[in-house]
């Protein structure tokens, strides 16, 4: 028998005390009956003898304390999944948002699942392809990894999130691949952004959206990423599907853990964030990952803005420590007007060795982006030099270097946003980038694959001389 209670005693912000409370459990799910007859519905944040404290989901403006009724309800909070998921677009708790039925579920699962178990963790070690060169070829993506987006105000980080949802992929026959999408704290305009570019494309198919807007309730975005990792699970463990986790944007959630944590008076950390900051983005990210025995993967891209580009600010910081490494995005590239501009000198895969070369990508493909990566550094070296001194005061070989370094700006960074490059159109772009280069120069290469590889991209540029 479900017991109801009229003993609400205190409102504060989206926060409900209720006092004589029987048996009440953390994260428990409870129905809120207010005057109007209409039900909004919480959860159990802290329980403290018989006091218990609630968050309600759709806040608490309107409630009268002495007219309401709260009613627990024995369970936490469930998401009803099955394969009828992909192809939807959900509101942050997990309800139809497109018009569409109710899911019939086949399996209820708690969303505040638990980060896989290091023990029971396989290595990620198989490459993913984004179509989008400075990931592929430089920070490649891997199966189970981590790897997330490191944007600023103003930077288009919506749509090389977009591009990642519908180009992404994994190589091989009979592998099926899904994508879950979070929004978390996005105006109504970006929100249709995404939907409607799924859905032109024809990427929804293979899409599961959960959107949670800037004018819902904050306290709804805390369980926004909790749904989709539910998601996600779901299809990679019980449908054996590779699934890519794209959560954007982590600052907004932080931002309402933050607004949480002050409605209920706790010793803010650094800059208000509450202390347990760093624990609450590691249950999240940690739930990304292979299990050994499972043929499914989670993958996980969360997506965050960093005030004022500070990377030493709490959320970037603390996600840089859990995670495998970042994709920066660049201010200056996008002055530039390329796109992606993904800064390619901080952005790190850590995981990079492990899924690429012979049999997942080619065999050339580290020794290559060494080469390419100490080449652009070099050319970023001679652009500052020409800044300071003058193009004139560089010696011959440090302007060999600058034109590298805009040539490797303009065609290897630089694609259009719907522009979908194979992992082999990415090597072969980076070896014509080095054939300005003689052998000798290309010290990072081994002269078997330089021997193999680069006799056809000098060709073509004696052939293209000799047309001009």
């Amino acid at each position: 028998m479900l017991k109801e209670y009229q003993t609400v005693s205190e409102i504060a912000g989206p926060l409900m005390l209720v006092e004589g409370i029987e048996d009440a459990k953390y994260g428990e799910i409870v129905d809120i009956k207010i005057a109007d007859g209409s039900t909004r519905h919480g959860q159990v944040l802290q329980v403290e003898n018989d006091k218990v404290l609630v968050q309600v989901f759709e806040g608490t403006e309107g409630i009268d304390v002495s007219r309401t009724t709260v009613r627990f309800l024995g369970k936490p909070m469930e998401l009803g999944l099955s394969s009828d998921i992909l192809g939807r677009v959900f509101s942050g708790i997990g309800r139809p948002n497109d018009g569409g039925p109710e899911i019939i579920a086949k399996k209820k699962l708690n969303i505040n699942g638990n980060p896989i178990n290091p023990y029971a963790r396989d290595y990620p070690n198989e490459f993913i392809q984004t179509g989008i060169s400075t990931i592929d070829g430089l920070n490649p993506l891997v199966r189970g990894q981590k790897l997330p987006i490191f944007s600023g105000s103003g930077l288009p980080h919506d749509e090389i999130t977009a591009q990642l949802c519908r180009q992404a992929s994994v190589r091989g026959k009979g592998e099926n691949f899904a994508v879950v999408f979070a929004a978390m704290g996005i105006t109504f305009e970006a929100a249709q952004f995404f939907i409607n570019d799924l859905t032109e494309t024809g990427a929804i198919e293979r899409a599961v959206m959960f959107i949670n807007l800037a004018n819902d309730p904050a306290i709804e975005r805390i369980a926004t990423p909790r749904m989709a990792l539910t998601a996600a699970e779901y299809l990679a463990f019980e449908e054996d599907m590779h699934v890519l986790v794209v959560l954007n944007d982590m600052t907004n959630y932080c931002d309402a853990l933050r607004e949480i944590s002050a409605a209920r008076k706790e010793v803010p950390g650094r800059r208000g964030y509450p202390g347990y900051l760093y624990t609450d983005l590691a249950t999240l990210y940690e739930r990304a990952g292979r299990i050994k025995g499972r043929n499914g993967s989670i993958t996980m891209v969360p997506v965050l803005t960093m005030p004022e580009d500070d990377k030493t600010h709490p959320v970037p910081d603390l996600t840089g420590y859990i995670t495998e490494g970042q994709i920066i995005l660049g201010r200056g590239l996008h002055r530039k007007g390329v796109t992606p501009p993904v800064d390619v000198l901080p952005s790190l895969s850590r995981l990079k060795d492990k899924g690429i070369g012979e049999g997942k990508t080619r065999e050339d493909h580290a020794d290559l982006y060494n080469q390419l990566y100490a080449a652009y550094a070099r050319g970023k070296e001679a652009q500052e030099l020409a800044t300071i001194l003058g193009e004139a005061a560089l010696s011959d070989e440090d302007r060999k270097y600058m034109q590298f370094a805009n040539q490797f700006e303009a065609r290897y960074i630089g694609q259009d946003w719907y522009e979908n490059r194979t992992v082999e159109q990415t090597l072969d772009l980076g070896w014509d980038l080095l054939s300005m280069f003689r052998d000798n120069e290309l010290k990072r290469i081994d002269d078997e694959l330089i021997e193999k590889y680069m006799p056809q991209f000098r060709k073509q540029k004696d052939q293209s001389s000799d047309q001009e």
